[in-house]
């Protein structure tokens, strides 16, 4: 804070992280936060084109970056804002003998010209602690950008006052204190993974236990040797542990906790009822967000986990289904709808985006662009973006409804569905199918075609069927059907 300060940073101006996981990343985070400065978390999977264009959007002064990333940050610094780049190594916060053993190769440190070393700053002579006059409800502390599934990305505004409300939601609903020790394997450049993996132990004062990336038998070591008390993770990680040797030898006694979101792969009853069996602790969807509300802007109950479900509204939270026709009515019970959402976690707007900003929020409502819906007990169901939603012979046909009666197939890994030109239908349903390892080459795509003829109703079955090794996901694992329709169109245009 200091640093940003004498550098000539104040409050509203912007600096951009471009790290993975490592102890820099938080302490650059709220050291700027500290004294107003906004922070834009950058993806370290970024290459040159998308750096740049988050830089500029962004108006970042400032740039934190890990050195073996510098490359990336060189070919497109002169066009970019920019004033400074300060440069970290792993090296700078590793222990000598790290447990579980690093996964990255360990690059020397070295002296990059026309950039700030990181450990020079730290070590600088404290003066007196930064202090600012911050507003929690307009000041912003972060500014997150969409992931661009239907465009190009937006930064989200987030105020201080939306991270405290989201993080207070999250540590009373379950009952997180000091005592508890987080395991922090989720990217935090990531608003799910910040918040439940490095904000809630920042609050609560508990313990986090940083890993760069996941890797089975490391997540298990630091679970055995911490006495991780929690952890959240996405599906396919849990599965990976459950599948690898050292599983049944981990001691899971300290575990109480898992909260996962369902990326790649979807949460199931067998999913959850495996994993309690290993480990003793419930696996559940904690959630449904988005970047626009800090995310959690519902959480599932610990007392009433239902599978399927994206839990009930968070404490001081409104969610209303709105009508696709007209969103001012609000459908019954049961029907599908537009997600509407307002609550002190929703964002100020989308940085320098008026219209869009005006288009998404609407007297304090945010309208998300997604569909969902209620049933009986208040629970909410994501079914998909509102823009990939699929008309066929007039009919609603809601991606994610399609893919998770996909996934109940015995074959089927991951799926994802897109609507495809019908010359009679309008659109039909095209489902891209990732086999389990044993069914491969087993299973043809017409059995997949029949089983759900039987299973779905007539407009919503898929009627082509192509099998994939992968489906193309953002770095966090969040599907991108629309790089899936571009592909598809191509195919039209040859």
């Amino acid at each position: 804070a200091q640093f940003l300060r004498d550098h000539g940073l104040r409050k509203g101006d912007k600096i951009a992280l471009f790290m993975q996981n490592c102890p820099q990343y938080l302490i650059c985070k709220y050291g700027a936060e500290k004294i107003g400065v906004a922070v834009g978390p950058c993806s370290p999977m970024f290459k040159e084109w998308e750096l740049e264009y988050q830089l500029k959007d962004l108006g970042a002064k400032v740039l934190v970056v890990l050195d073996h990333l510098y490359p990336i940050v060189d070919k497109v610094r002169s066009n970019t804002p920019l004033d400074l780049v300060v440069v970290t190594n792993y090296s700078d916060f590793l222990p000598d003998h790290p447990y579980p053993a690093f996964p990255e190769n360990l690059i020397p440190k070295r002296s990059i010209p026309n950039t700030q070393d990181f450990m020079d700053i730290l070590r600088s002579e404290l003066r007196e602690v930064p202090r600012e006059d911050i507003d929690p409800e307009d000041d912003v502390c972060l500014i997150v950008y969409t992931s661009g599934s239907t465009g190009m990305p937006k930064g989200a505004m987030l105020t201080y006052r939306n991270a405290q409300f989201k993080t207070d939601c999250v540590t009373h609903t379950y009952g997180y204190s000091a005592a508890d020790v987080h395991l922090c394997v989720m990217p935090v450049f990531h608003i799910a993974g910040l918040l439940f993996s490095a904000n809630v132990p920042v609050y609560t004062g508990g313990t986090m236990v940083m890993l760069t990336r996941f890797a089975p038998e490391a997540v298990l070591e630091a679970i055995d040797r911490y006495r991780v008390t929690s952890a959240y993770t996405v599906v396919p990680m849990n599965v990976a542990m459950m599948e690898h040797p050292r599983a049944k030898e981990t001691d899971f006694g300290s575990f109480r906790l898992n909260p996962c979101t369902s990326f790649g792969i979807q949460l199931s009853e067998d999913i959850a009822s495996r994993w309690r069996t290993l480990t003793g602790a419930p696996l559940f969807e904690i959630s449904y967000g988005l970047s626009e509300t800090h995310t959690a802007d519902t959480l599932m109950p610990l007392a009433g986990i239902k599978v399927g479900s994206h839990g009930k509204p968070t404490s001081g939270t409104q969610i209303r289904i709105v009508s696709l026709e007209d969103p001012n009515v609000e459908v019954p019970l049961g029907e599908q709808g537009e997600i509407t959402i307002k609550s002190p976690g929703v964002f100020k707007g989308y940085l320098n985006k008026p219209e869009a900003t005006k288009d998404a929020l609407r007297e304090g409502w945010l309208y998300t662009g997604d569909i969902g819906k209620w049933d009986e007990e208040g629970y909410l169901y994501f079914l998909g973006r509102k823009k990939e939603m699929i008309k066929c012979s007039g009919y609603s046909v809601f991606p994610e409804e399609v893919e998770r009666m996909l996934l109940r197939h015995p074959a089927v890994e991951a799926a994802a569905v897109i609507g495809v030109p019908d010359p009679v239908r309008g659109e039909s349903v095209k489902a891209f199918i990732v086999l389990n390892e044993e069914h491969r080459g087993r299973v043809a795509e017409e059995e997949i075609i029949a089983w759900s003829r039987e299973r779905m109703a007539n407009y919503k079955y898929p009627r082509y069927v192509e099998f994939r090794e992968s489906l193309p996901a953002t770095g966090t694992g969040k599907l991108l059907r629309r790089i899936l329709a571009e592909e598809e169109r191509a195919k039209q245009t040859q």
